[in-house]
């Protein structure tokens, strides 16, 4: 068994700041949509994980938990989390702010394309992204591991929890942005505006998309 410094390639001496730059090189190496494997993949996060919690424990090779079934792309699975989402780029064609009280109740009324504006139902164990994949969505991300902000979302009602977090700011958090690729409903209903990242204060913290992110889950 491998310990969380050798699978991250730190030494144990290491400090956060390397520990953290580390993951984030990790991450991307080990992505499966660039020539990694899922398992190296979880091992890297598991790794990290563990380094905030425990550094001295061993990292123990699991395989990857089996997919769960799709709910309804319409929303209607009362199984899993109900989600109502919003795409951020709409919002200066119609003349509305993230702010909008009724942002919500504007969007449900003047007729979205799905892509834009929609419901979906998050099922146990997937993460907000990948119940968007599963559903046919292509939303924005790159590393797929917390390291960057491509993935973003504000959260407008509900809470979207994270494991880990260490790209966005307290005042971000604040705010209500979370990362969709790490960030799992902890509510039963949740209103998300999506693709959030060219929010000002996001600008440093996204990669270049290029490999990392496909044009649809399915390619």
């Amino acid at each position: 068994m491998a310990s969380p410094f050798e699978v991250l390639g730190v030494d144990p001496d290491a400090d956060e700041e390397a520990i953290t730059r580390a993951y984030r090189e990790r991450v991307k190496e080990v992505h499966p949509d660039h020539g990694g494997s899922a398992r190296a993949f979880q091992a890297v996060r598991a790794a990290y994980e563990r380094l905030q919690e425990n550094p001295d424990a061993p990292i123990v090779d699991e395989p990857p938990e089996p997919d769960v079934a799709p709910g309804d792309a319409d929303g209607d699975d009362q199984r899993g989390v109900r989600v109502e989402y919003l795409n951020y780029e709409v919002l200066d064609d119609h003349g509305w702010d993230l702010a909008d009280p009724d942002l919500f109740e504007k969007a449900a009324a003047a007729g979205l394309d799905p892509a834009d504006y929609g419901r979906f139902a998050v099922e146990p164990r997937e993460t907000l992204l990948e119940a968007a994949e599963n559903r046919g969505f292509a939303w924005p991300y790159a590393c797929r591991g917390g390291a960057c902000a491509n993935c973003a979302v504000a959260v407008v009602e509900g809470e979207l929890e994270s494991t880990i977090d260490d790209v966005l700011t307290p005042e971000m958090t604040d705010r209500g942005i979370r990362l969709s690729c790490i960030g799992t409903p902890v509510t039963d209903d949740l209103r998300i505006v999506y693709n959030v990242k060219h929010l000002p204060d996001l600008d440093d913290l996204r990669l270049p998309a290029d490999r990392f992110e496909r044009a649809r889950p399915s390619d």
